[in-house]
């Protein structure tokens, strides 16, 4: 029985983010929790990207989650849930690297690679991963926000520019750049 209380519901796993939303600000747990199993990979590797250790991002992930649930009244647009959590995680993880800066890199092999996969393609996909995370820490704090708040963190610009106080505008052209760089420093990867 008690693998059944860890995953939602069958027809809770059906129900669009808004519904559960609406119904979690009510109270209902199982509601959240279904929120969870859907965008908490998302969040997890979102918060691991910024402070650098999966053992971190746990924690962090965790401590978001937390926060969110018991801010959930807050929640003026149960529709944009999701947008809402990357927003929560966000805070959080840039919360935590200003208070202990992170002392290992991010392993780059993961279990998004089974071992199964053959040890050349694990290690091409390990390098590429190592130049996107050099690209990516060579950009400016800025423009590496935006990229991830949009690429990993899939919130619109609109989001964007509401989680970093900036204009649509200054979101735009931080995210070209950021774009650009990357585009550049990935040349030989393609």
């Amino acid at each position: 029985m008690g693998s059944q209380r860890d995953t939602p519901s069958p027809d809770l796993a059906e129900v669009s983010d808004e519904i559960l939303a609406e119904r979690a600000i009510g109270g209902d747990a199982d509601a959240f929790k279904a929120l969870i199993v859907r965008h908490g990979s998302l969040v997890r590797a979102y918060v691991a990207r910024i402070v650098g250790s999966l053992i971190d991002a746990d924690d962090v992930t965790q401590e978001a989650l937390y926060t969110a649930w018991q801010r959930l009244p807050e929640l003026r647009d149960p529709a944009a849930v999701k947008p809402w959590l990357m927003r929560v995680a966000s805070r959080h993880a840039f919360a935590h690297l200003r208070h202990k800066p992170p002392t290992e890199p991010l392993p780059i092999l993961d279990a998004a690679y089974p071992s199964a996969m053959e040890p050349e393609t694990v290690a091409i996909r390990n390098a590429q991963l190592t130049a996107l995370a050099d690209a990516l820490d060579s950009l400016p704090e800025q423009e590496r926000r935006c990229w991830l708040l949009r690429e990993v963190g899939e919130l619109s610009y609109d989001d964007i520019a509401k989680e970093l106080g900036i204009p649509r505008s200054t979101v735009r052209g931080q995210l070209a750049r950021a774009r650009a760089s990357i585009h550049a420093q990935m040349e030989g990867w393609r």
